[in-house]
């Protein structure tokens, strides 16, 4: 299997916890000064026409990593594909690349993807009835598989469980602002309504490159707005570095509620992570998000935003308790499912 990305952790939970499974290629080392110091696999090698051209694989799956891929390089890669006889499998987790502002340069790769592709997977039926409207293929659902470790998802619950008493906390979490992003135009919501609710703190994490004035992506605007409300004891911020994986499932799995303040996109690992570690997910109406799994919905959109119907869900939210994540027996469960039909998938592409 030529995986793009094979180390991605989506990609390593497609396989059984243990036994036989499909030999995923390594991912190249791209040897670049721009590749993430936390994703070594960006910019992903196997993108590259020359590379796929020679290099010996009996699938190709992409699932991410195209994001700075011109449409005609794209296009060389497929063909390159088709000549060589390699079948091609694309995962549509995106039909709205949440790094982009506009949807142009996305939709446009899409339209050589999508088309070209022997085989679609996605992840919802919203977003595979989105693919059959937009271009008449029609896509395999199958559901993300978890993303946090089963052992870290045990000690999580199990805290969950016995944790009786203390602040509801809920979470903003404006990583590097991405531009589906839109956390001030909810922060005055979130702020008046967790005020209103007893125990209840608002805890926002912002990595350095968004709240200091030097940060790569600095924002003043919202910066200044979370000084201002930390100060006067509205919001306990948090302000640091990118979290290991351990580091952000111990956050993660401290909150009551996660609130994802997109404006537009398509599916959510972030949810996924909530859902393995019991945290209720307070999400945007945007998207296929709710379809993943049981969320509180508030409408918010590129065009809409209602600000009773998210301090509503805030408010359900610290009445009801409710109980939106999953078990490892499900998941498991879930983990074997997927497997086998990714399995059966590459087998009758072979075929």
């Amino acid at each position: 299997m030529a995986s793009v990305p094979g180390s991605h952790v989506y990609v390593r939970h497609l396989a059984l916890e243990s036994g036989r499974a499909p030999v995923r290629l390594p991912d190249p080392d791209p040897s670049s000064p721009e590749r993430s110091t936390t994703e070594t696999w960006w910019p992903p090698v196997m993108l590259e026409p020359e590379w796929a051209a020679t290099a010996e694989f009996d699938v190709f799956h992409l699932q991410f990593g195209f994001d700075a891929c011109s449409v005609e390089r794209l296009h060389e890669l497929t063909a390159t594909l088709r000549r060589r006889g390699k079948p091609f499998v694309y995962t549509v987790h995106d039909l709205r690349n949440p790094h982009h502002a506009d949807r142009e340069t996305h939709d446009r790769q899409l339209d050589v993807l999508v088309p070209a592709a022997d085989a679609l997977v996605t992840l919802t039926p919203g977003a595979a009835e989105e693919i059959r409207r937009r271009w008449g293929r029609t896509a395999t659902v199958l559901p993300h598989p978890h993303v946090v470790d089963f052992q870290t998802m045990a000690r999580a619950l199990d805290s969950r469980a016995r944790r009786r008493t203390g602040a509801f906390r809920v979470g903003l979490h404006v990583k590097s602002l991405r531009a589906s992003m839109d956390p001030l135009r909810l922060l005055p919501t979130l702020v008046e309504t967790v005020q209103g609710l007893p125990g209840g703190v608002l805890q926002v994490n912002a990595h350095h490159d968004v709240f200091d004035p030097d940060g790569l992506r600095h924002d003043a605007d919202l910066a200044a707005y979370l000084r201002v409300n930390a100060d006067a004891g509205l919001i306990d911020l948090r302000v640091h570095d990118f979290f290991s994986d351990e580091d952000l499932w111990g956050y993660l799995g401290s909150l009551d509620v996660s609130v994802l303040p997109y404006r537009f996109g398509t599916h959510s690992g972030w949810l996924e992570a909530c859902r393995d570690l019991g945290t209720t997910v307070v999400a945007p109406t945007c998207g296929y998000f709710s379809e993943q799994g049981p969320v509180l919905p508030y409408t918010h959109d590129e065009t809409t935003y209602d600000a009773a119907s998210l301090a509503a869900a805030l408010v359900t939210a610290h009445a009801e308790r409710p109980q939106l994540g999953t078990t490892i027996d499900e998941r498991r469960r879930q983990r074997r499912d997927v497997s086998a039909a990714h399995d059966e998938l590459y087998r009758s592409l072979l075929r």
